[in-house]
């Protein structure tokens, strides 16, 4: 195919790198095209060069899709969307907050939380802020729930800081969890999730508009057949996936609708 080079960035937790620098590698064998994974900025800097064309393909949060789509002249398309092998996902392309305290903790359900410390990862994740606010606008609590709220960065981040006592509880991407419990046991024996929020449409990989219609149909095929193929197959397993699916924007709809019900929502009296 006659393009230079493409440009592969993932704005999700740092534990999904290896999988998406494995999906590099094989577009770039399958495509026959030089492909770079871009690891070594921040994922606010990938997310800027993508915003910029600079990299032209990228697995980004929903609520943050939503808003780039949403622009006047949106500069992205949809490529596809994973669908996780587990049972709890219903054979969908959905994910799940799971709310996390220590195992040793007082709290068995969000409704215990009123008062509790609590850790988002940033302000932009669906999964770590955006969902909760939306859930506790549902509760018509939205004056401030939690008794202080820390922004600790990343999901991860937010887990270490539970199990060192730091703060009482987080909202983690279920799929981040359930990989983090895999390389860590540990960790799983520390962690003791109470609720659940979700499911959300789980975030997709989007690519920029301005990429040759082949090319773009290329990424389309080629995600979507990963699971047809021994070598896609092994990929999608590094990160508990099924397969990928087609997906369309109206299938992020539902993110609009909680980001809407979010807006006015504060965490604490703090926020």
């Amino acid at each position: 195919m006659n393009f230079p080079a493409l440009r592969v960035a993932s704005c999700m937790a740092p534990n999904a790198d290896d999988t998406c620098r494995a999906i590099a590698r094989y577009l770039e064998r399958k495509l026959g095209i030089a492909t770079e994974f871009v690891d070594d900025v921040s994922w606010c800097e990938r997310e800027r060069q993508f915003d910029a064309g600079e990299i032209q393909l990228c697995w980004l949060c929903g609520l943050p899709y939503v808003w780039k789509a949403d622009r006047p002249a949106p500069l992205i398309e949809l490529v596809a969307a994973p669908v996780m092998a587990a049972l709890r996902y219903g054979d969908q392309p959905v994910y799940f907050s799971d709310v996390a305290v220590h195992k040793h903790s007082r709290f068995v359900s969000f409704d215990d939380l009123r008062g509790a410390s609590w850790a988002y990862n940033e302000p932009n994740s669906h999964s770590g802020y955006n969902v909760v606010r939306h859930y506790l606008s549902r509760m018509g609590e939205t004056g401030g729930y939690f008794g202080e709220t820390v922004e600790s960065g990343a999901h991860q981040v937010s887990l270490r800081m539970i199990v060192d006592g730091e703060i009482d509880a987080s909202a983690i991407d279920s799929t981040v969890l359930e990989a983090e419990f895999a390389r860590d046991p540990q960790l799983r024996g520390n962690i003791r999730v109470i609720d659940t929020l979700g499911p959300s449409p789980i975030p997709p990989w989007v690519m920029h508009k301005d990429l040759p219609s082949a090319l773009k149909q290329s990424l389309h095929s080629l995600f979507v057949g990963m699971d047809d193929d021994a070598e896609g197959r092994e990929i999608l397993r590094t990160w508990g996936m099924a397969r990928f699916d087609p997906i369309d924007d109206a299938a992020y709809d539902p993110i609009r609708t909680m980001s809407a019900d979010a807006a006015s929502v504060r965490l604490s009296a703090q926020d």
